[in-house]
């Protein structure tokens, strides 16, 4: 077998960067490098008044807002712990990796902002960094990525032959289209759809930044999938492919139950149902990005998050410190 973007039989050396074999993994690097920023750019003076104002958030705000801050606080440290300790062990090309390593850089980012927003909105760190414990919806999807992504934590594991190089495929899938592809999203168009009604703003546009950020990582592991599946083509049997999709069903299916415990009535303009059907909607485009069938049919039923996407970093939000941010492209 010739080397390749991993080392299943063939022979890499990561630390020969030139010339490249895969320049897709160093464009989506410059992209990355383009999204810089740092959470402590985004005010949050009017955010803190709007929390702490009685009756300036309704409870299912509060509890929106609190969920997504729960479920966010740890799947950022979970998406870096198989970053660091799993998946670049085993990806040896040295661009994917260069890319990797800005991605995990992003994670701490990430990771950051939430430490951020706790202490500037003053809630109990408890509360918050438990809620991946004591929130059934919550607990159940990390429970489900760490299940399904515990083949590369295997400190035997190798990607030598056909079997393991599914078995590392299966948890690429489960990282990358799922936790990443899948679990994020009901939470970005809740906490997006209130930077578009400009309430916690600051919180809201600190979410922008973490989406476009991830569209550049789904990006990334698609590819990073396709050539894995091109280089090893003996692996995409059948059988292999419907359990990739029924993964990702059932992915869908603890996305739209966290919907429902973090909007359980609904606020002006989001509705548990939609949500659901949104998380459909993008499932679809996960599979066919890595060249599975659509399994749902649903239209989009918020256009506007594209336009979130697409906003540009120099917009002024309430005195925000004007800086360059360019988008990373979400084509699904």
């Amino acid at each position: 077998m010739a080397a390749g973007i991993i080392n299943g039989g063939g022979s890499t050396d990561p630390n020969k960067i030139l010339p490249m074999k895969y320049k897709w993994a160093r464009v989506h690097y410059k992209k990355g490098v383009a999204n810089n920023w740092v959470p402590e750019e985004v005010p949050m003076q009017q955010d803190v008044e709007l929390w702490k104002k009685p009756g300036g958030l309704s409870e299912d705000e509060r509890r929106m807002i609190l969920w997504n801050l729960g479920f966010f606080s740890t799947a950022e440290s979970l998406t870096a712990n198989n970053l660091v300790l799993a998946i670049y062990r085993h990806i040896t090309n040295p661009e994917a990796r260069q890319y990797i390593l800005r991605q995990s850089y992003e994670e701490a980012v990430h990771t950051d902002t939430f430490i951020y927003c706790c202490d500037t909105l003053g809630l109990n760190p408890d509360e918050i960094y438990k809620m991946y414990e004591n929130i059934p919806s919550i607990k159940e999807k990390d429970e489900f990525v760490v299940d399904m992504t515990k083949n590369v934590f295997d400190p035997s594991f190798t990607t030598e032959g056909t079997e393991n190089i599914q078995r590392f495929v299966h948890d690429l899938v489960g990282y990358y289209v799922i936790m990443e592809g899948i679990f994020f999203y009901a939470g970005f168009v809740m906490m997006l759809s209130m930077l578009r009604k400009n309430r916690m703003v600051g919180v809201g546009e600190q979410f922008q930044f973490i989406l476009r950020d991830e569209s550049v990582h789904l990006a990334f592991g698609a590819d990073l999938i396709n050539t894995i599946v091109q280089e090893n083509p003996e692996i995409w049997t059948p059988a292999f492919k419907k359990e990739l999709t029924d993964n990702i069903m059932k992915g869908v299916e603890l996305e739209k139950k966290y919907a429902d415990d973090a909007l359980p009535r609904g606020i002006v303009g989001l509705t548990p149902t939609t949500v659901k059907q949104y998380v459909e909607h993008i499932a679809d485009r996960r599979l066919e990005r890595i060249g599975l069938e659509r399994q749902y049919h649903k239209d989009n039923p918020f256009p506007w998050m594209s336009e979130i996407i697409d906003m540009p970093k120099e917009k002024n939000f309430f005195e925000t410190r004007v800086t360059e941010y360019k988008t990373g492209e979400l084509d699904w």
